[in-house]
């Protein structure tokens, strides 16, 4: 005849009010890691709690329960909920949901070990995609920031991997593509050309960051090209034109993606000031992006610079 399998109880439910309650010293967390017990303190007035503490009734000698209890499994948030109260924002007897081990099957510190270390951080992905969905709820990457206690720029940078292609997302999630490859990835929003890319360099040896980063920016012009700077990225992005930004390498301003969209800008833009300049009673001016060298002089002479894009006018003037 089989043996019957024996059912598991749970251990029980109870609020049990804040001043009851005492921190236990067989918890085994001593070292600060992550968010602050003031921060954790904001987000429990904000959201309340989302975890119960653990807790073991305290006895007398007599084996018989004194009424109070400490507290070996959830100390942070015990904590949190006590700088809640000092700031009068909750009252000391306040109920506080607890699960209460009274069968004590297994020791203290062994509960507050298996707190910490069962639990499971969330995937770079799944965070990334978290904080999309809140992006889409409304919430600008401030609020965000400031729900979660990190900075508004570590929010865009999370954003930005949530946009890269699904394709390679689900690569990264399988651990076929790493995280610093996604970051390179996501300068552009081009999934069919992040997915060109993939596909030219997935059975190479070069799949380096910075190769994908230079790949995805071979067409385009960068931001401190002398025409990116004399049309500026202002006039540029009005035009229409995307300027492709690295949020997490430094990109000196990034690349102007649209080339011929920037040339044209140049191209009307010296137009205006050559006209401006001619305005002022010039005899000739003349527009382009660039001018030839001039005659290489004698020997022992210097030679002159080459001139930058702007117009040039001659030394006689129609005043």
């Amino acid at each position: 005849m089989a043996k019957a399998i024996q059912k598991i109880a749970m251990n029980a439910a109870e609020n049990i009010p804040y001043d009851r309650l005492m921190l236990s010293q067989k918890n085994v967390r001593r070292i600060k890691d992550g968010v602050t017990i003031e921060q954790l303190a904001e987000d429990i007035g904000r959201r309340k709690l989302l975890q119960s503490l653990n807790v073991r009734p305290v006895l007398d000698g007599d084996g018989e329960e004194t009424g109070t209890f400490e507290v070996p499994a959830g100390g942070r948030r015990y904590l949190a909920l006590g700088i809640l109260i000092k700031q009068k924002r909750l009252a000391k007897n306040e109920p506080i949901p607890c699960i209460v081990n009274r069968r004590q099957e297994t020791s203290a510190e062994e509960d507050s070990i298996a707190e910490n270390l069962r639990r499971a951080d969330l995937h770079p992905l799944d965070q990334f995609r978290a904080f999309k969905t809140l992006s889409d709820q409304g919430l600008d990457p401030d609020e965000i920031g400031a729900r979660f206690f990190v900075s508004p720029a570590t929010v865009r940078q999370r954003l930005r991997l949530a946009s890269v292609s699904l394709r390679l997302l689900d690569l990264y999630e399988k651990d076929e593509i790493r995280l610093e490859q996604v970051m390179a990835f996501s300068i552009s929003d081009d999934h069919a050309r992040q997915e060109q890319i993939w596909e030219r360099i997935s059975n190479s040896h070069t799949q380096e960051p910075y190769y994908i980063r230079r790949l995805l920016t071979e067409t385009t012009v960068r931001a401190d090209d002398r025409r990116a700077v004399y049309v500026g990225a202002e006039a540029y992005e009005a035009a229409g034109g995307v300027v492709l930004r690295d949020l997490f390498e430094q990109d000196s301003g990034g690349w102007f993606q649209d080339a011929a969209l920037l040339e044209q800008l140049v191209f009307d833009k010296l137009k205006v000031d050559a006209e401006a300049i001619r305005a002022e009673g010039w005899k000739w001016v003349e527009a382009a992006i660039s001018f030839p060298m001039a005659t290489p002089p004698a020997c022992g002479a210097s030679t002159p610079r080459p001139r930058s894009s702007a117009p040039r006018r001659s030394n006689a003037t129609t005043r």
